[in-house]
């Protein structure tokens, strides 16, 4: 069964954070709350967890996995963003968006769309998984934790750890921001495309 672990989500406690992040490292698989539902992440180009993330959501190669960045400047380092991009994107994080964009040498090729070499990215708004990611040093590699055949993702920590306990090894237990998914912009072909409405207002699209 998976670790079960209370956060706290004003003032996450560094001991349990890094304790966290020490598991990622070594290949946990980590669901945790985000500013938009639940996410299960792992360390960026682990093979194994990758594939363990895939059997739990049973998606498939072409699936967007999802690079969680601390801040605009990593996230420059993981995907190619133009002018223009920059704006929005800068406009809308951190926040409950993710947006699809062609990845750079930094992102392992086993992680990317096989057609469109292609992955999600986003800034999220939410201390514990902000803290996650800074102490880690790197993006964590996620997706958003739909059940299969579901729709919305989870949102409470114990329903997460009753469901996949024994398919994790890290369930963190806090208070997710807003329901609903991210909301996906694919902005791969030079523009912006809702791919996703989620819970970021879609309203500069329309």
């Amino acid at each position: 069964m998976a670790r079960y672990v209370e956060i706290h989500p004003e003032d996450p406690q560094t001991r349990l954070i890094d304790k966290v992040v020490d598991h990622i490292r070594e290949g946990a698989v980590v669901a945790f709350p985000t500013d938009s539902g639940y996410a299960i992440g792992c360390q960026l180009g682990n093979k194994d967890s990758l594939e363990r993330i895939r059997t739990i959501r049973k998606v498939g190669a072409k699936h967007h996995f999802t690079v969680l960045c601390s801040d605009f400047a990593q996230l420059g380092q993981f995907v190619i963003v133009d002018n223009s991009q920059f704006r929005l994107i800068k406009q809308l994080t951190p926040g409950p968006y993710t947006f699809i964009l062609k990845g750079t040498k930094e992102v392992p090729r086993m992680t990317l769309n096989p057609k469109k070499h292609t992955i999600g990215a986003r800034i999220p708004d939410h201390k514990i998984t902000q803290a996650l990611v800074s102490a880690l040093g790197e993006p964590i590699l996620s997706s958003t934790l739909i059940l299969p055949g579901e729709e919305e993702p989870m949102t409470d920590g114990w329903e997460v750890n009753e469901a996949l306990g024994n398919m994790l090894d890290i369930v963190i237990d806090g208070p997710v921001g807003l329901e609903g998914a991210t909301t996906v912009v694919d902005m791969s072909e030079g523009f912006a495309d809702v791919a996703r409405e989620g819970a970021g207002s879609t309203e500069m699209f329309e």
